[in-house]
């Protein structure tokens, strides 16, 4: 018998769908940006090849069972190998925290992989024994996952943008190879850029009513404006106040969701000054006003 707890809801997948791609791989991507706990419950009716990416804070993902778990902190990664033809995967998002997940059709792997070249534990794939590997994301996989959440393209070319990313993404996951840790590679920050840009970031979330300026950005972080502009862009793939801005929107998305807040006391905690000014930038980055939003 299942042991799933009520407290987990099913996802409305066009919500946390990144990209499909048929018969090949699925991308769907979860943040909780509420001050409670979020559940989710994935239903899988086919078997795949499924990794899993935290990049902020940490997350729990458990297969039928919540106590048949693994536990992913910032920048741990999981590839997870079931032979069941279906299961639920039971997610869970502590506040402010993101996962990205790729599930991979067996066909579409096995077309990426010839068995000499599967990295990991081949026999036990070949028999169907579960595989669950941990692995740190490095700096490289990293700069595509933000770029995958954050880069904004026009409707038309997104798909094309997505599935390239995609590949790219899974060439770095599966590479073996040192120069994928070079700290000097030129496409990717280093270690103590990639801190003083992910402190840029906790600063202007933190201070959102009233965030400082770049140059005093830069001055907090301890770069100068040109390398916090480059880098932030390089790194999440937005400049810095578009960045905060999508970052409101999405927790607008959350505030009328949850139906606790009306528009005012949303654009009051979101740093507005009036409620027009937020009904705008809503309706500016989704096409609707708030108040469509929470009753659609």
């Amino acid at each position: 018998m299942k042991d799933i707890s009520n407290d987990f809801k099913n996802i409305d997948k066009s919500a946390h769908m990144l990209i499909e791609e048929s018969n090949a791989f699925k991308v769907l991507y979860f943040n909780n940006l509420t001050d409670n706990v979020s559940k989710f419950q994935v239903q899988l009716i086919n078997n795949y090849i499924q990794l899993y990416f935290c990049t902020e804070n940490s997350v729990t993902v458990a297969f039928n069972m919540e106590h048949c778990a693994i536990t992913l902190k910032e920048n741990d990664s999981s590839m997870v190998y079931f032979k069941d033809e279906s299961m639920n995967v039971l997610i869970t998002l502590p506040q402010e925290s993101q996962l990205t997940v790729v599930l991979i059709s067996l066909d579409f792997f096995h077309s990426l992989f010839s068995e000499e070249n599967f990295l990991f534990n081949f026999k036990n794939f070949k028999i169907g024994q579960p595989i669950i590997e941990p692995k740190v994301i490095e700096k490289s996989v990293q700069l595509i996952l933000s770029q995958l959440i954050s880069i904004r393209i026009t409707d038309s070319l997104r798909p094309i943008y997505l599935k390239g990313k995609v590949y790219e993404l899974l060439s770095y996951y599966f590479n073996t190879s040192t120069e994928t840790n070079n700290d000097h590679c030129p496409y990717v920050p280093n270690e103590d850029m990639v801190g003083k840009i992910k402190n840029a970031k906790e600063i202007i979330i933190e201070q959102m009513n009233n965030p400082p300026g770049l140059s005093e950005l830069a001055k907090l972080v301890g770069l100068n404006i040109k390398k916090l502009k480059s880098g932030f862009k390089e790194y999440y793939g937005l400049p810095v106040f578009t960045f905060l801005l999508n970052y409101k929107m999405e927790l607008a998305k959350k505030l009328l969701q949850e139906q606790q807040l009306n528009v005012n006391e949303i654009a009051s905690q979101l740093g507005y000054s009036t409620s027009s000014h937020f009904i705008a930038a809503f309706k500016r980055k989704y096409g609707i006003t708030p108040k469509q939003f929470a009753i659609s």
